[in-house]
């Protein structure tokens, strides 16, 4: 900009009379922002700036303007909507693929491969026809067979399509582009503007760019400005770069398999040769901006990216022309440190009036870490480019409705979007979200059967009915069925849903905005196509496209911060550059192969390969190298594990040397990014032992509780004294105490009803709403152990049950003990046996002995003590039911095991001693912990089979193994 104001500045005039292309809309803001930085440093009261247009960038969707697309284009035809052409291309792709056309996510998806493929050639002039061309029949022999079927089939896609846009009238965007850059070159070569235009910034070396680029140099007051162009490169090192498209011979690939592809130049010579240019005929830019490095490191950074030939001058390059002085080296151990690395240097640098810092990264990921660490200090640094729309909540919100669609309101997606912060936003969003609560603690555990409807019962017991009548009633639209349902129709339906729980707050802000507009192009353009979808593909289709979509934030964040993408730092300049995220894969970018057409055939065609991209990259990376004060950093560990340095950091590090790498690697901040989180050691956490009031103590004890306390106390404190029942997950696997309660359940009624055992437990499973995937896979295994149960009782001789699922209780020195029997059987000699069934493997003989399995010892007491109303008598028998695995049985199911001796059972328990010991590690329990002052102490027992669930409120991990 410095070189542009004493150039081109006309007295009161100003710049306005200049014309600047430039290559994005973000560049325009960079540029805009730079002129009113340089006059505000000179004191100016006012300014007129430039005229500008872009060039318009296809990846970024942007328009030429009025400058490039003037209303004296009319014979140009116009632009094929992209979003038109993509649902168009999918439904040519399945004509083409007949009965082996995958569903509508994976159709839209190689679509969208298709049409970038068109404009990957199209911006290279490159028509259908060449696909016929001898450069190209020559290789298909050469080619496997499946770069074959890809070439035949785009090649017949690709020709379709172009007939339908002949007969529409129509271009694809790119074409339609190049035929606006063509139409300028001819006007400004016919007739030159009287007022100065230049093209600053252009990176692209498109063809018909290039010829326009190429008139512009040509104009009296035309000028080309290239960015970052190496102008101390050696002649030598120029050749090596390789031919970069100008071959002496016709028939000769433009693009040879040694070119230097991965170097920054590259572009730029294919820009030049294109262009027509000599590399002798660029001059140097006459003056260098406010943020220019110090003039030794440009021999540096020439020196870093050179070709692999050039590089080995590396043995006998002189100190002064390693030097990258004013660069810094950061290593940190994950992207969380590298994160806190950079935040301290921003927040460093912001110490200094006007310092302006640039971070630069292609890792989204690291960008939000680096923001959020700086609101630490109150600074709000905007990403500017931007996040995922799928990531915003306007975006969750659609997501979460077509997770709705496709899982049939299943409890996970349901949940999620009926507590998602936009949902009821507004006054009343506290009375919602108590319903919402109340429903989602009677929703938890398995997953109830597929649909709106299964979930009213659910609702009735949490006692929301009627807000659950109106959430049924809202939801319904989504869960129509149907094979295929035409595009615009289902988003339709999401618009009206979403804004029935969302109201205007769907729309309100960026993200709702940038979400109104894509739902908008998509109906009208699926109108338009008749596109039709399978209802279960629209969550897929809709997450692509959304991740595709970038949400910028509005201004507003610190001015003198910015985080920058790849392609928003281009043209940006700053006292401190933080290049961050250095490692393969994301700094370069890992170079992807065109789906569709093989490598050699881009070759032939002209088109640059994958590795161009990271020569884009490396170019982005020596012009950040540029700025005062530089900053490299990388973690050495990413997300998923070991990161490996990027490429170009090797290269930095190689070149600078051992020595010179320890000078300049930047260790401090390390330090004080470790120390900023130090706080005092804290002491080690100890056993839990707590000790209520006799009053807390005396609590009812259920026979199930009682085996918790003997052989965990602090679990029995935490459920039963203070209260805090286990929370089953949502969407939870079967447990085996969901499972017991079926099971339970089943032969409840079973014994009471005499009706048919798979008659009842197809009810009982019906009235518990279990999932027909789980009854699928679990019903068939439990109606197996079942019917060994029915044939084992009608086998019995002498023996009949007598109770089934009954409540008893007694008072045991002013304590209640309580507890269901699942059964007991009145025996041929007036005494009785006590039966508890058990869905999993029975307490061992040795867990009985131990005291911590004495259910069936205080049933049996409960039984002789008359704590069952409809049944009294000595208890002689005590036996496990297990509807487990049993090789044994009959039906592969099912086995009984007892306590004591009895049989072939070798217990040392034996029989008449059985309620004794029970009875004596009763009273031993209420004398310790009930009636005494015992602590309840957390894992007293760590040989006893305990559960886990309180395993975190006891914070177990910290004091295990570490107790005294």
């Amino acid at each position: 900009m410095a070189g542009l104001v004493p150039r081109y500045s006309d007295g009161d005039l100003g710049l306005a009379r200049l014309t600047l292309l430039l290559p994005s809309s973000r560049a325009m803001r960079t540029v805009r922002e730079a002129f009113i930085r340089l006059y505000g440093a000179s004191g100016s009261a006012g300014m007129l700036m430039p005229r500008m247009a872009v060039v318009g960038d296809l990846d970024l969707d942007e328009a030429l303007g009025s400058l490039l697309d003037p209303l004296g284009a009319t014979k140009i035809p116009r632009a094929i909507d992209p979003t038109e052409r993509w649902l168009r291309l999918a439904q040519l792709l399945e004509q083409e693929l007949g009965a082996e056309a995958p569903g509508s996510a994976v159709l839209l998806r190689q679509a969208k491969d298709i049409a970038a493929t068109m404009d990957r050639l199209l911006v290279e002039d490159i028509s259908p026809e060449h696909l016929l061309g001898e450069e190209v029949k020559g290789l298909r022999p050469e080619l496997a067979g499946h770069w074959q079927d890809s070439l035949h089939l785009f090649a017949r896609i690709q020709t379709r399509w172009q007939f339908e846009l002949s007969e529409a009238g129509a271009l694809d965007a790119a074409a339609r582009r190049n035929r606006l850059f063509d139409h300028a070159s001819n006007r400004w070569s016919e007739q030159a503007p009287i007022t100065p235009i230049v093209a600053a910034g252009v990176t692209s070396a498109s063809p018909a760019l290039a010829r326009m680029l190429k008139i512009i140099a040509g104009l009296p007051n035309g000028a080309v400005i290239l960015p970052d162009f190496d102008l101390s490169l050696d002649d030598a090192v120029w050749e090596e770069l390789g031919a970069a498209g100008a071959t002496d011979l016709p028939d000769e690939a433009p693009f040879a398999r040694g070119d230097a592809l991965t170097h920054p130049q590259y572009h730029l010579k294919l820009l030049l040769n294109r262009m027509g240019v000599a590399r002798g005929e660029v001059q140097q830019w006459h003056r260098k901006g406010m943020t220019a490095a110090p003039p030794e490191r440009t021999h540096a950074i020439s020196n870093v990216f050179l070709p692999p030939e050039a590089s080995k001058s590396w043995v006998d390059l002189p100190a002064e022309k390693r030097r990258f002085s004013g660069v810094r080296i950061i290593e940190s151990a994950n992207p969380e440190v590298e994160a806190q690395a950079i935040a301290l240097l921003v927040r460093e640098a912001l110490e200094i009036p006007e310092r302006r810092v640039n971070v630069i990264t292609p890792d989204r990921g690291l960008a939000r870490r680096v923001v959020h660490h700086l609101r630490r200090w109150h600074i709000e640094a905007d990403d500017s480019a931007g996040r995922a729309l799928s990531d915003t909540p306007a975006g969750r919100v659609f997501l979460l409705m077509t997770e709705v669609m496709e899982m049939r309101a299943a409890p996970v997606p349901l949940m999620a979007l009926l507590a998602h912060p936009l949902v009821k936003s507004g006054d009343t969003r506290g009375a919602w979200l108590c319903a919402v609560r109340a429903f989602e603690l009677e929703l938890r555990g398995p997953r109830k059967e597929p649909g709106l409807s299964p979930l009213a019962a659910v609702a009735e017991d949490a006692q929301v009915s009627e807000w659950w009548d109106g959430v049924s009633a809202t939801l319904s639209p989504l869960l129509e069925t149907a094979n295929s349902l035409p595009l615009a129709d289902m988003l339709d339906n999401l618009a009206q849903v979403g804004e029935a729980l969302c109201g205007e707050a769907l729309w309100a802000r960026e993200d709702g905005r940038a979400l109104s507009a894509l739902i908008e192009d998509l109906r009208l353009h699926a109108t338009k196509v008749g596109t039709a979808i399978a209802p279960a593909d629209l969550r897929q289709i809709l997450r692509d496209v959304m991740e595709n979509n970038a949400v910028r934030p509005p201004y507003g964040g610190h001015p003198r911060v910015a985080i920058y993408g790849l392609l928003e730092a281009r043209m940006s300049r700053a006292d401190l550059v933080i290049c961050a995220g250095l490692n393969e894969g994301s700094w370069p970018a890992t170079p992807s192969t065109d789906p569709l057409l093989a490598p050699p055939i881009l070759r032939a065609l002209g088109v640059p390969g994958a590795d161009f991209r990271i020569g884009l990259s490396a170019h982005d990376l020596a012009g950040a190298l540029g700025a005062p004060e530089v900053v490299l950093s990388r973690a050495e560990r990413d997300v998923s594990g070991p990161a490996i340095p990027s490429r170009f950091f090797l290269r930095i590090k190689a070149l600078l040397g051992q020595d010179q790498v320890e000078r300049v690697r930047d260790d401090q901040t390390l330090s004080y990014a470790a120390a900023i989180d130090d706080a005092q050691e804290s002491q080690q956490y100890q056993r839990p032992k707590p000790v209520p009031s006799a009053q807390q103590r005396k609590q009812r004890i259920s026979v199930t509780a009682l085996d918790r306390l003997r052989s965990d106390p602090y679990q029995f404190y935490a459920g039963s004294i203070l209260r805090l029942p286990e929370l089953e997950a949502l969407d939870a696997e079967p447990s085996p105490a969901w499972q017991g309660s079926a099971a339970h359940e089943i032969l409840e009624q079973w014994h009471k009803s005499g009706r048919p055992m798979e008659d009842v437990a197809a009810e009982v499973l019906q009235q518990m709403n279990a999932h027909p995937l789980m009854r699928a896979l679990w019903q068939p295994r439990l109606m197996r152990a079942l019917a060994w149960v029915e044939h084992s009782i009608a086998a019995m001789d002498g023996r009949k049950p007598a109770l089934f699922e009954e409540w008893g209780a007694m008072d045991v020195r002013g304590v209640e003990i309580f507890g269901k029997v699942d059964r007991i059987d009145q025996l041929a000699d007036g005494t009785v046996a006590v039966v508890d069934y058990k869905t999993g493997k029975p307490p061992s003989g040795k867990e009985v002995a131990a005291g911590y399995a004495l259910q069936l010892g205080t049933i049996g007491l409960m039984a002789e003590r008359g704590g069952f109303e409809k049944l009294q008598g000595e208890a002689s028998g005590f036996e496990y039911w297990s509807l487990g695995k049993n090789e044994k049985s009959d039906t592969g199911f099912g086995y009984v095991t007892s306590p004591v001796k009895m049989g072939r059972n070798q217990s040392k328990i034996e029989s008449e001693d059985f309620l004794p010991m029970a009875e004596d590690y009763l009273h031993d329990a209420l004398d310790k912990w009930i009636l005494g002052t015992e602590p309840f102490t957390a894992r007293e027992n760590p040989d006893a089979k305990v559960y886990t669930t309180y395993d975190q409120l006891m914070r177990l991990d910290e004091w295990l193994g570490r107790e005294e």
